[in-house]
């Protein structure tokens, strides 16, 4: 069977089809600038030279329908027929308390996403679109939500419970729900194999680190606790965004700039993180090869990053009570052996000595701790994609 993936963004839209026979990626690409002047199909086939093409897309729908004829294009395309394709899968950024695992999308599910629009006002408005684009141009085939908060659905109520008047959770449901679920399921599940070991037996930390990063604890095959909370906004720095602070710098920042809370919480999404810090960039490769350079902006910014970072890994291992595997995935975490062995240095303690030509490798599931380490430390790359298709398979079938 072949799935189709899709990602919808604001004015974005990535996608994949995968046989599932085989778990190969047989055509790939993304949309841009929907809907705006200057939009265009960036599309790759499997063994084919990669093309852009400038298409009008005034809005999903025929970002979508532009997608469907590029898969079955004459000499490009990778399908004869729209039947071949079995499922699609929705990445759909917040599913609330509603769902804590995919679901075949019908009115009640879209009514259900509807209301998590306030949590996610960015985000799953986009994924709704595309979700409605497809139903309208492929009305017979199944589509699936694969929901980036539902891995986190198992944490228990002392880790997602805030220290805010408890009517706020009981009204608004305002508790930390966590992201980027689909990358820390699929990682941690990697891991489990890489190890040898039974899913449900393991402690991992997944340190999912990029412009945006998160890192969670899975303690026998279950997300226990996660950085990030009611938005993407809490935890660790981030390319822009400030993740934890003393709630009290919004007031005084914003009696000190005479800025209204639209603008301070511009600031903590938009100029904060590694940017802010280091008044120079949001890019991590801006800010390696800075580091590298011993540019102090980025040797400060790199180093309150990581430091975070370690905080989070030390508090997990205290909420499990020890850990198996320490892992790092996504652009930062699985290209930057420099953050990597910063980061693991502060580890000793738990018996981790990192082999340096393992952590030089790039693009491979791999461990680059030594065999005499007590505690795995893994790069294995993210597959949010192929989860997906996976989570879709199953519940096609």
């Amino acid at each position: 069977m072949k799935i189709l993936v899709i990602n919808c963004g604001s004015s974005s839209l990535k996608f994949q089809l995968i046989d599932m026979d085989t778990e190969d990626v047989i055509a790939k690409g993304l949309c841009e600038r929907i809907s705006i002047d200057g939009s265009r199909i960036v599309y790759q086939p499997k063994g084919g030279e990669k093309t852009k093409t400038e298409a009008p897309m005034p809005t999903h729908r025929e970002a979508i329908k532009i997608v469907l004829d590029a898969l079955m294009d004459v000499d490009t395309g990778v399908v004869n027929d729209l039947n071949e394709i079995g499922a699609v899968g929705h990445r759909v950024v917040h599913g609330g308390e509603k769902f804590a695992a995919s679901t075949i999308i019908n009115d009640d599910v879209i009514n259900a996403i509807e209301e998590c629009n306030d949590l996610a006002p960015l985000h799953n408005p986009a994924n709704l679109i595309g979700i409605h684009a497809c139903q309208e141009l492929m009305p017979e085939t199944p589509m699936i939500a694969v929901f980036d908060t539902a891995f986190h659905q198992t944490m228990p109520e002392e880790a997602y419970v805030y220290g805010l008047p408890y009517e706020y959770y009981k009204k608004y449901k305002v508790r930390r729900y966590g992201f980027h679920g689909t990358s820390h399921n699929y990682v941690s599940h990697r891991a489990a194999e890489m190890l040898g070991r039974p899913y449900n037996e393991v402690k991992t930390i997944v340190c999912h680190l990029g412009n945006g990063a998160s890192v969670t604890a899975v303690k026998n095959g279950e997300s226990v606790d996660t950085s990030m909370g009611l938005t993407p906004l809490e935890g660790l720095i981030m390319g822009t965004r400030s993740g934890d602070i003393d709630p009290a710098i919004m007031e005084f920042i914003a009696k000190k700039e005479n800025l209204d809370i639209a603008g301070v919480m511009d600031i903590l999404n938009k100029k904060s993180g590694v940017l802010g810090i280091s008044e120079y960039s949001s890019d991590f490769l801006d800010l390696e090869n800075g580091y590298l350079e011993g540019r102090e902006d980025c040797v400060r910014a790199m180093k309150v990053f990581g430091y975070r970072v370690v905080k989070y890994i030390g508090a997990y291992v205290a909420a499990m009570g020890g850990v198996d595997a320490i892992v790092f995935t996504a652009g930062l975490g699985e290209n930057n052996k420099h953050v990597r062995t910063d980061i693991c240095a502060y580890f000793s303690y738990l018996g981790i000595e990192i082999d340096q030509e393992a952590n030089s490798i790039r693009g491979e599931d791999i461990i680059i701790s030594t065999k005499d380490s007590k505690t795995a430390v893994m790069v294995i790359p993210t597959n949010e994609e192929l989860k997906i298709a996976r989570e879709s398979l199953e519940l096609v079938k």
